[in-house]
């Protein structure tokens, strides 16, 4: 059987991903960012594309990761690099409940 070490968990903003993503990485030992944390400089100013795809192709490098996060421009890499992808294809009014009650927070 197959070990599951590199894992992208994508879907529609509400579908979980997070949460699956934070629950999954505490059992197990792989590393779990999530790329939100890689978006901005550390002044918080937005990092140029290029420089977000880097990240991610350091990330990915590494043997064992989850990564959670859509960012279609960069989905190419996390794909190439992964062995295993979970879709997270909810109905569109459970995201927008799980949205609202995010806000809500």
């Amino acid at each position: 059987m197959k070990s599951v070490e590199r894992i992208v968990i994508v879907g529609c903003g509400g579908s979980g991903k997070s949460t699956l993503a934070r629950r999954l990485g505490r059992r197990s030992i792989c590393r779990s960012p999530h790329l939100d944390a890689f978006t901005t400089t550390r002044t918080g100013n937005p990092l140029p594309p290029d420089e977000f795809a880097e990240r991610q192709r350091s990330l990915v490098a590494s043997d064992r990761w989850l990564i959670d996060g859509n960012y279609a421009s960069t989905l190419p890499i996390r794909l190439a690099a992964a062995d295993t992808v979970i879709f997270l294809d909810l109905p569109a009014y459970a995201c927008l409940r799980n949205i609202a009650r995010r806000r809500w927070r």
